[in-house]
């Protein structure tokens, strides 16, 4: 796991070395155990080393073969050992015991193709001389980030908006991203940031540089199969989740788990307490305390701990620690974001670091692909007909945390765009008029219109409306501490199976994620098990924010943008929901810290 860098010098002039070496090392963060670069004519990569997989020197990079390839590379490749004997039998001989080095000779063997073969999260470019290209790819669900720039001199890439600021004239607002933002609550959902013109490589997406007429091309390389549904069977769930699990045990240093006391996170730790092998110690969790009891999972994650034989470790930040590191962890997001429990995943990562456990398993990814949100009845209740219809709209309520109203509500809010948008219009009209009456979202009516189709929702969510924004977090928090996060969920193999897996076993008279709960019975108690609570993570919301409400007015007053998008005498700041407040607040001091004007 490590942070990377690029410049191609479009003039063919040479890239001075020290611009290349400040551009890594503003991520050193990433990648605190080496540095280093490297120059080819016009063009600079660099890399600053994670020390995951093999230790020693061998793994340094850039690294070359056969000095017409060199490669820069931030990630995992978890089948990296069974893609290397494949590589052996071919004739290729290793010199490490690094997966970078696999990268590089499966690209000489398959070329582009090579990513097919690849089971893990990956960021990385490979300079092929020969072919006059750079090779950039970024993996399928999108785990690890891809930014660049391109201007009339150079074309730039980064693992962070950050390394490509410099490069910006002026840093100008994306105005239809931070409406969609501040308005909608969406984010990630294209190639485009909060800066305009600086733009992301989307999951599943190779980017091609042609070096002869300094251009691009982004294709596609990765679709998810949906198939026929199957009637998948809970030991098929297990044994892919056991697979997916084992493989992310893969570490040459120590490994261990999140453990909020939800349903993914104690499964994954609870079957990975049993396949860890290190007879020296228990498998550590890290649990994020909130100091509101409506929103303290820690007892659960109590019982989890002791079940499993888990070394559990707490962390509770208190109303100080929030505002003594809300500052930082604006800055290190880079771009704003949706909720203060991504405050509390920082906390952990950062209590990951103290105690020395440089990887950490997490469970992004159980939601989207078994359909863990409440917000997913409608598209299930839309599938059924007749009486069938009816009972699965009384399940829903009756085994989540929704009254049979609010289940009814979203019955025809959550797949109605013209509904969704008038609401939000409403909620929203402290802003002034000319900006709701031109907002539309385009990304809100796809995600809408999704709902006729079950299969097509999970898609999107995994796609664009809700996966890469909490995948963006995750990375961010996690190497702002120089731990990597690995998320079991998201093997592509059991993505694959779960979407493909029948609709009854994802939701099941109301109870979401029915396969998984299945599969989790054999390991852990029905306390766990059937809660109807999602938490994760949360902070609390209510304490933190009444605390520093005058604060947070303060800085919304002072924005320079908000006061061009709102009527301040009709925002009523009091009478706001907490995740609108944050917004405002989030985008007021992103703004004021990088230094972001509208036009």
């Amino acid at each position: 796991m490590c942070g990377i860098s690029g410049i191609i010098n479009k003039n063919n002039k040479s890239v001075e070395e020290l611009l290349i070496l400040q551009m890594t090392d503003i991520i050193a963060h990433r990648g605190p155990d080496s540095s280093g670069s490297y120059l080819y004519k016009n063009i600079a990569f660099g890399h600053r080393r994670l020390s995951i997989l093999d230790l020693s020197s061998s793994g340094h990079q850039p690294m070359k073969y056969l000095d017409d390839l060199v490669i820069t590379y931030n990630g995992e490749i978890y089948n990296f050992i069974e893609i290397r004997e494949e590589l052996i039998q071919k004739g290729y001989i290793f010199d490490s015991n690094s997966d970078t080095e696999v990268i590089l000779k499966a690209y000489h063997c398959w070329g582009k193709t090579c990513v097919n073969y690849f089971n893990g999260m990956w960021s990385f470019s490979i300079l092929d001389i020969k072919q006059k290209i750079v090779f950039c790819s970024r993996d399928r669900f999108g785990v690890k980030p891809f930014y660049y720039i391109e201007n009339n001199d150079l074309f730039s890439f980064g693992s962070e908006i950050s390394q490509l600021l410099p490069f910006l004239p002026n840093r100008i607002l994306n105005k239809k991203v931070a409406l969609d933002y501040l308005i909608s609550g969406i984010e990630e959902c294209s190639n485009e940031t909060f800066f305009k013109d600086i733009y992301l490589l989307k999951g599943g997406h190779n980017l091609v540089f042609d070096l002869k007429t300094n251009s691009y091309e982004i294709e596609r390389y990765y679709n998810l199969k949906l198939s026929d549904q199957k009637n998948t069977s809970v030991d098929d769930y297990i044994q892919e989740l056991k697979r997916s699990i084992t493989l992310r045990l893969r570490s040459d240093v120590k490994v261990g788990t999140c453990l909020s006391g939800g349903i993914d996170s104690s499964t994954i730790s609870s079957f990975a307490s049993k396949i860890y092998q290190n007879s020296n110690e228990k498998f550590m969790a890290i649990h994020a305390k909130s100091s509101e009891y409506k929103t303290d999972e820690s007892e659960f994650a109590k019982i989890v701990s002791k079940i499993a034989n888990i070394n559990l470790n707490f962390v509770e930040p208190s109303y100080s620690d929030f505002k003594s590191n809300i500052l930082s962890i604006i800055k290190i997001q880079q771009e704003p974001f949706g909720s203060l429990s991504i405050i509390m995943q920082y906390f952990v990562f950062k209590k990951a670091k103290e105690l020395g456990c440089i990887v950490m398993l997490d469970g992004q990814g159980g939601d989207e692909t078994l359909l863990g949100y409440e917000r997913y009845y409608p598209a299930i209740v839309k599938s059924k007909k007749g009486i069938a219809k009816l009972k699965a709209l009384l399940q829903s309520s009756k085994n989540s945390r929704l009254s049979l109203l609010d289940t009814i509500k979203y019955q025809y809010y959550f797949s109605n765009y013209k509904l969704r948008l008038k609401r939000l219009k409403f909620k929203n009209s402290f802003y002034k008029s000319e900006i709701l009456s031109e907002y539309e979202s385009e990304e809100l009516r796809i995600i809408s219109e999704s709902y006729n189709d079950i299969s097509i929702l999970q898609k999107n969510e995994i796609e664009s409306s809700q996966l890469p924004h909490l995948l963006k977090y995750e990375d961010r928090n996690s190497m702002a501490n120089s731990i990597e996060s690995r998320l079991p969920f998201l093997d592509y193999k059991l993505v694959e199976l779960s979407l493909n897996t029948n609709n009854s076993l994802k939701i099941k008279d109301g109870w979401t994620k029915f396969i998984l709960r299945k599969a989790a019975e054999t390991i852990l108690p029905k306390e766990i098990v059937w809660r109807k609570t999602k938490l994760g993570f949360n902070a609390p919301e209510k304490t933190w924010t009444k605390e520093f409400e005058n604060e947070m007015i303060k800085e919304i007053e002072q924005s320079e943008i908000l006061n061009n998008f709102i009527h301040f005498k009709k925002l009523y700041f009091k009478n706001l929901d907490l995740r609108t407040k944050w917004r405002l607040y989030n985008f007021s001091v992103w703004e004021k810290e990088f230094k972001v004007k509208l036009n």
